[in-house]
């Protein structure tokens, strides 16, 4: 895969993200949730003052074929349940990390 087609999957996720974020805060403006440019440092979702203290997180958006794993982990937590389905995953030397579905994070920060 060469780098444009890279640079333009991220971008359409960090869209995604801002869009989703956008639309479960309403009374936020577009300028109040941004999208930060190609290469730049820093997050990936700038947030204005006022976004921050009602979405208080700091964002790095990845999208890669190589997190197939995890995916794979949240559908056998999710199997054959009509709960949702929570990854607990933990490297060593290094503080547990829980993955769950997008949708139910931002029904959990509203």
């Amino acid at each position: 895969m060469n780098a444009k087609y890279n640079a333009r999957k991220g971008r359409k996720l960090q869209n995604l993200v801002r869009n989703r974020l956008l639309k479960t805060f309403p009374h936020l403006k577009d300028n109040d949730v941004q999208v930060a440019r190609t290469g730049e440092n820093g997050p990936d979702i700038k947030l204005s003052r006022i976004a921050k203290r009602l979405i208080p997180f700091q964002w790095e958006i990845k999208s890669q074929q190589r997190m197939k794993t995890i995916y794979s982990w949240h559908r056998q937590a999710s199997k054959k349940t009509n709960l949702d389905g929570v990854v607990v995953m933990k490297s060593n030397g290094q503080d547990p990390l829980v993955v769950i579905n997008f949708d139910l994070f931002l029904d959990l920060i509203k």
